[in-house]
């Protein structure tokens, strides 16, 4: 986290052209990278290990491990390393993405039991966005979908999605909160400060696939394939958008809506990129003259 921090102290400096700030917050993320790798990283296990005092590592495996993917530490052999356990149902890939602790531990416990397995909204929005550093679009895209759809089959024990709760932390292994023995508080419900990682940033950015910058005045589609989506009356700060995708007689359209200038850039995996102005008001275009 120290490392993320400092990454991006040096990026704003980058834009405020402060060259002595931007230099020395980047000499410390080297810093740090280079201890993180020497002292974190596991080459038996491929995989980044706490350390205790000792700077001994502690040979169990918590999603802390993803830290680094975020904090774009490892190199691309170490980051597909820790990857593949996140498909591997012996390590992270259980069905609700992603435990706090490896399955293959000893304490894991399906009931979740703090952070022994429970998931928790904001580490999964963590790694989500780890695996965005390293081009994963497809990985992140599919996690997020199953992540949402155990937050939705938890809301109520009679399926009504319409009503129910959403929780600080879920069970790894089927729907439901998490327990943890001897907790009575524990998860707490309508928990908004992680959830609405979940629900909202998870949804527009990964699912829809919308990746917006205000400073650049960027909005940047990347999806797998076309499907009918979007998001309609977007605020950003003093402008209004909309984007949606449709099929029509005519083929697939995409139909936007600004009132000021941005920049909007599709990017169907594997296919085509192609990068456009939206005018101030009102245009649809094909995807195939793109």
């Amino acid at each position: 986290m120290m490392a993320i921090n400092v990454l991006y102290l040096s990026a704003l400096a980058d834009i405020l052209n402060d060259k002595e700030s931007s230099f020395q917050f980047k000499k410390q993320y080297f810093s740090l990278k280079t201890r993180i790798n020497s002292l974190m990283w596991n080459g038996g296990d491929g995989f980044y290990h706490d350390i205790d005092r000792n700077e001994r590592q502690l040979p169990v495996k918590t999603i802390a491990g993803y830290w680094p993917l975020l904090a774009e530490i490892p190199n691309d052999d170490k980051a597909e390393q820790i990857i593949s356990k996140l498909q591997d149902p012996r390590y992270f890939g259980a069905p609700h993405p992603f435990p706090s602790l490896s399955v293959s531990e000893k304490s894991f416990d399906e009931n979740g039991n703090g952070y022994r397995g429970s998931v928790f909204p904001h580490l999964t929005f963590m790694v989500i966005k780890g695996l965005e550093r390293y081009q994963r679009w497809d990985l992140a895209r599919e996690n997020a979908i199953r992540h949402l759809y155990f937050m939705l089959d938890s809301m109520s024990h009679d399926g009504n999605h319409h009503k129910g709760n959403l929780w600080e932390a879920y069970l790894p292994m089927k729907e439901g909160p998490a327990h943890w023995h001897g907790r009575a508080d524990f998860p707490r419900s309508q928990y908004l400060t992680y959830d609405a990682l979940s629900t909202i940033c998870l949804t527009i950015e990964n699912i829809v696939g919308l990746f917006i910058s205000l400073p650049r005045k960027t909005v940047d589609w990347i999806i797998p394939s076309l499907e009918i989506m979007g998001v309609e009356n977007l605020s950003l700060k003093k402008n209004m958008i909309t984007i949606l995708s449709n099929k029509s007689g005519r083929g697939w359209e995409i139909h936007m809506e600004s009132e000021k200038l941005y920049y909007f850039t599709i990017n169907i995996l594997g296919k085509k990129k192609k990068t456009l102005p939206i005018p101030s008001g009102k245009c649809s275009m094909l995807i195939d003259k793109l």
